[in-house]
């Protein structure tokens, strides 16, 4: 509250000097992924009786998605902090087509102020054609599915829901 009366109190260059410093403050989030990394491997939905199979596949989801969401703030706090080096931080959520398709994706989270999410779309995209990967997105907290974590061995944390499915896919 305080500094953002300061702020407000150095006028239109006090502003940019504020803005520039709260942008310095975000941390950085920029690690490439390992060679070895797991890979993403997508799943479509379709047929005639696409919905049901959703609110069917949802269901299968729902345990993963209630472990990522416990332990989300954890999550969160550490990439509040700063991740180690050669860790980054990623968020899965859905976007959705003007026509209703969607599509689950990796966000690159770039910013993360209160309840709103900022990231970059990380992965290709199969169903969902209004979004381009490498897009600079926007999205509450409450559409968060999953979090992830990778680290440079190639290993990863979280990813409960992209765990699930390759369990599944086997």
């Amino acid at each position: 509250m305080l500094y953002s009366a300061f702020c407000r109190f150095l006028g239109l260059a006090g502003l940019l000097l504020c803005a520039e410093m709260t942008l310095a403050q975000q941390p950085r989030n920029e690690a490439p992924l390992a060679p070895n990394a797991p890979t993403d491997r997508p799943l479509t939905i379709t047929g005639t009786s696409a919905e049901a199979a959703l609110r069917d596949f949802d269901k299968l989801l729902a345990p993963a998605v209630k472990q990522a969401r416990k332990t989300l703030p954890r999550a969160r706090q550490r990439f509040t902090k700063g991740l180690p080096a050669g860790q980054a931080f990623f968020l899965t959520t859905r976007i959705f087509d003007p026509s209703g398709a969607y599509e689950q994706v990796f966000v690159r989270v770039q910013e993360w102020e209160g309840t709103t999410v900022k990231g970059i779309i990380s992965n290709d995209l199969d169903v969902v054609r209004s979004f381009r990967p490498g897009q600079l997105i926007s999205f509450p907290e409450s559409a968060v599915l999953d979090w992830t974590i990778t680290t440079p061995d190639g290993k990863e944390e979280g990813n409960f829901v992209g765990k699930l499915l390759d369990a599944r896919q086997r």
